[in-house]
């Protein structure tokens, strides 16, 4: 499981540093600047995430391909995983383009919604190219071949800090090109670059290095021609990924909605609820690149239709991301206070990402069992569940008392004194144990061999 996961981690790591980078280098500029790539995260996160969702359905699949011996579905289905890929990426560039109609609904300031605005324009151009990067990244995983992920992130995150620089203040190029300064909304442009850059890297790696050559079994080498679509394995494909996409939607939107909600509190609730949540959302790379590997070789056994693989698969996933869960909560706590000086040097917003830190340690464990569970249930094909699950989870039960905590009123009754950002984070640990508890009691059904899985067919 390790040497799975590991590379995945660092690959995972890598990818959200990104986000950490992006934040540091605006809160260097202005609490404005941060805010505004705070907000603007808020809005082109979950739509990434959910564009991952859909296309990482292709892991399971080729998983279960490779566990069942059927090597010859290997190339059409990733194939089939890059259309879905580049039709799912144009959709998310679509809208993130558009995002301001929910600014203008949740009266953000006019000064922040324009910055943040032009931070999503520039990112936007790059979700297709991270679409066909995630594409990819579910083919070669699926092999059990993880370091590429990892190399290959970590060069676009190396690349993301000078083009950061670069177009937060500006430059004079040789030639005469002039890049204007453009503060936070610099980032977005940069990130863009860095998504196409590593989609690029991931295909000709995929398509030239010895390892697919050498070692991958015989039939799963992507070295011919693209593969028309087929509309049937789309659909398919379509109908395992979509629940997936909006299980992590409804979970990471809960967060990002909070953003948003809190932008009517000011730049500076905003910039603080940035940091504790870029943060944990670091932290929350370790156990979520547990549940990456755990599709992995829940899917293998699960072809191979051997109930004690799966079972020994899902017992070491669940102690591992349990040890990083804890690990985590002691890195949170004992760096609340040194952790917001990385981000700014404003001592209300370091005071309040200090305080909302303290709530990123306490959700920690619930967090990883939850996504360790989600990992392994997709591993058996299991997508359906899992997103009603985390429907009612977050947005049934989290932001309501959430809600009910940090504004102090429900359905606009009275019921308690508000406690701003504090209580809406309250309301994110409610809604993570339910759904660590839920989709917990799911899994149990397979391991006990009360429930069965679906193994596809040749």
């Amino acid at each position: 499981m390790l040497a799975l996961v590991l590379p995945i981690l660092g690959g995972q790591v890598a990818q959200t540093a990104n986000g950490f980078v992006d934040t540091v280098m605006a809160g260097q500029v202005s609490p404005l600047d941060l805010a505004a790539v705070a907000v603007g995260a808020s809005i082109w996160v979950p739509v990434f995430l959910f564009m991952v969702g859909v296309i990482i359905a292709a892991t399971p699949i080729l998983s279960q391909h490779l566990g069942a011996g059927r090597h010859h579905h290997v190339v059409p289905t990733a194939w089939q995983a890059l259309w879905l890929a580049l039709g799912v990426g144009i959709a998310g560039l679509l809208v993130t383009r558009n995002a301001g109609v929910l600014f203008s609904a949740l009266e953000v300031p006019v000064h922040l919604r324009q910055l943040t605005g032009r931070y999503l324009d520039g990112l936007s151009w790059g979700l297709p190219g991270v679409a066909l990067f995630i594409g990819l990244r579910s083919y070669t995983e699926s092999l059990s071949h993880t370091t590429p992920v990892l190399v290959i992130s970590f060069i676009g995150l190396f690349a993301n800090i000078p083009l950061n620089y670069l177009f937060i203040h500006g430059a004079t190029l040789p030639a005469g090109l002039t890049i204007p300064a453009m503060g936070g909304a610099g980032c977005g442009v940069a990130t863009a670059i860095v998504m196409w850059l590593m989609a690029g890297l991931m295909w000709l790696y995929v398509r030239n290095a010895s390892h697919y050559r050498r070692r991958a079994p015989a039939g799963t080498r992507i070295d011919g021609g693209p593969h028309a679509p087929d509309v049937r394995a789309l659909a398919a494909m379509l109908a395992l990924g979509l629940p997936i996409g909006l299980a992590i939607f409804f979970e990471v939107s809960i967060f990002s909605i909070i953003a948003v909600l809190l932008a009517t509190m000011g730049e500076r609730v905003v910039a603080g609820h940035q940091i504790a949540l870029n943060f944990a959302s670091l932290t929350f790379m370790l156990p979520l690149s547990v549940a990456l590997g755990l599709t992995v070789r829940t899917g293998l056994a699960a072809g191979a239709g051997d109930l004690a693989a799966v079972r020994r698969a899902v017992r070491t996933g669940m102690m591992l991301s349990t040890v990083l869960a804890l690990f985590n909560l002691c890195v949170l706590l004992l760096g609340r206070e040194a952790i917001p000086a990385l981000y700014t040097d404003d001592p209300g917003v370091r005071a309040l990402a200090g305080a909302l830190i303290v709530y990123a340690a306490i959700f920690q464990l619930p967090d990883a069992l939850q996504v360790t569970a989600s990992g392994a249930l997709r591993g058996f094909r299991d997508t359906r569940s899992p997103m009603w699950i985390t429907l009612l989870a977050y947005w049934g039960i989290g932001l309501p008392v959430g809600w009910a905590l940090g504004f102090g009123t429900l359905l606009g009754v009275p019921v308690t004194e508000p406690l701003g950002p504090q209580g809406f984070w309250v309301g994110l640990i409610v809604g993570l144990v339910c759904a660590a508890v839920l989709l917990n009691l799911r899994l149990a059904g397979y391991l006990s061999g009360r429930r069965t899985w679906q193994r596809g067919s040749d």
